[in-house]
């Protein structure tokens, strides 16, 4: 498919293209995982020398893997093709799950983890892409706090708050003071694409409810006078 000079592929084959070999190396870390939670699985940590750089690994990928889904999801809302499907959600057990699938690594690097929720708390959102928010937000989170991370779920006047709190040296006042819509360039020294903060804004503008749109911002202070990634969803 051509554009009106014949000389370069339009922007939506173009895409496309980049989306399907994205689609593969998803499959391909998939793969990897898989092999890697298998040793891992049958491994003793006491006695397997390398078992912490297993866990890291382990993690690293989950984190790649994890940028690749965002990418896709981001392609297909951009198509139109996402099956988005928001329903009701335990927070209890939604943010139980997600401290597990990180707790091995949490502990190889003495990090404590404390999940704040009420086990009444229900919510509807879409559960796969709040997931890819929170997931991103924790594993930033690991990356800088000191020795404490807390999870919080709250109702907040109508408003489901998703709190990631450390107790790290916070935020610097330029991300603070900037929007998170506007955070899309790369931060060559400090190695960050900004697609996280980019994506958790697209998901979080897609739940909406009674003119309200949900909203992510970034704090100082919270309850561990760290860095706090705040999620709301109406």
């Amino acid at each position: 498919m051509k554009n009106n000079t014949g000389d370069t592929p339009s922007s939506l084959s173009m895409a496309s293209i980049i989306a399907s070999s994205v689609h593969d190396m998803k499959n391909s870390v998939s793969m990897l995982i898989n092999g890697l939670e298998k040793t891992l699985a049958s491994a003793d940590s006491a006695s397997l020398s390398a078992y912490a750089e297993l866990v890291q690994m382990n993690h690293d990928a989950k984190r790649i893997n994890n940028n690749l889904i965002q990418l896709l999801t981001l392609y297909k809302l951009g198509q139109q093709t996402y099956p988005f499907d928001p329903e009701s959600v335990c927070l209890d057990d939604f943010l139980h799950a997600m401290a597990a699938q990180n707790m091995e690594l949490l502990k190889s690097h003495g990090i404590g983890l404390k999940v704040d929720v009420d086990p009444g708390l229900y919510w509807y959102f879409d559960e796969d892409l709040v997931s890819g928010v929170i997931g991103n937000a924790l594993n930033n989170a690991m990356r800088y706090t000191r020795d404490c991370i807390c999870l919080i779920a709250r109702e907040n006047e109508g408003v489901l708050e998703l709190r990631i709190e450390d107790n790290g040296g916070g935020y610097p006042t330029s991300m603070l003071q900037e929007s998170v819509d506007n955070m899309r360039g790369v931060d060559f020294q400090g190695g960050s694409t900004g697609l996280g903060l980019y994506f958790s804004a697209v998901v979080a503008r897609l739940h909406h409810n009674h003119h309200r749109l949900g909203e992510v911002r970034l704090e100082n202070g919270g309850s561990l006078e760290g860095g706090c990634f705040v999620l709301s969803l109406p």
